[in-house]
């Protein structure tokens, strides 16, 4: 049976516990929820924000998020891409291709605001599990596995402890440092940096090409790439991802990533 455990007292109910509100987690809430397994989201920051900048959600992934009813609000704060086209560093065109329902799938790719996207899965966890299943302020400090089970173990930024949840499997979708895979993997060592650099924003623009067009331009050493991700202030000018990325020469050392993610100067 789906959504049950077996034992020898009879069937139990799964319960899943999931470390991490990002997307994977939020996804992972409404997945479980949809077929009937219990589960409880554990975040360890204050509030889960809608931060980010632009992000592409091919059709694969849409498939599952409309499978889930959440098509009629992604459209609503996404932009269906239309086309992606490539270019050289001189602006010449090199390639075209249509993308999405555009090009024959039966869900859209969608060009979005990373922020609103969590914000749509987010208010669709709260409104079908509950608000009491989504736990706020909650860094997991570790956890133990037994024949019956895990008991994991959450405390606040200050490391005192706020709550100890049990249940039947427990998800790490804690991020790029994972203390789920740290403790699973612990020789694993940091992420490892290949050498590349990414500057990235996003800023109301004006429409270009069709209005739902996606640009990558540059050569073997950089690339520019430029899309509209949602609504703007005004219908001409619609919120517009950009990124430029140093593509690297070399695969550098192990270190920490933390010095290459900060802002960078203002351009106001």
């Amino acid at each position: 049976m789906r959504g049950v455990k077996a034992t020898r007292k009879g069937v139990k109910s799964v319960k899943v516990i999931i470390v991490g509100g990002g997307i994977g987690g939020l996804t992972t809430a409404l997945m479980l929820h949809a077929r009937g397994i219990d589960c409880e989201l554990f975040e360890q920051s204050d509030n889960i924000r809608e931060l980010g900048v632009g992000i592409n959600t091919l059709p694969h992934a849409i498939k599952e998020l409309a499978q889930l009813g959440l098509l009629d609000r992604l459209n609503a704060v996404a932009i269906r891409t239309f086309e992606l086209i490539y270019t050289n560093r001189f602006g010449q065109e090199i390639w075209r291709e249509p993308r999405g329902v555009d090009a024959g799938y039966d869900v859209p790719q969608f060009s979005i605001h990373r922020g609103r996207l969590q914000g749509v899965i987010h208010q669709s966890v709260r409104s079908r599990l509950g608000e009491s299943r989504i736990h706020t302020g909650h860094r997991l400090g570790g956890f133990k596995q037994d024949e019956s089970g895990v008991t994991a173990y959450f405390f606040d930024r200050d490391g005192v402890h706020r709550h100890t949840a049990r249940g039947d499997v427990l998800i790490g979708a804690d991020g790029i440092h994972s203390i789920v895979r740290e403790t699973l993997y612990p020789n694993e060592g940091s992420a490892r940096w290949n050498g590349s650099m990414l500057w990235r924003g996003a800023i109301d623009w004006p429409k270009f090409l069709t209005g739902r067009s996606m640009v990558i331009a540059g050569g073997m050493a950089a690339k520019l790439v430029v899309y509209p991700i949602g609504e703007g202030a005004r219908d001409d000018r619609p919120l517009t991802n950009w990124a430029v990325r140093n593509l690297g020469q070399s695969i550098a050392p192990r270190h920490s990533i933390e010095p290459f993610q900060r802002a960078g100067p203002s351009l106001g």
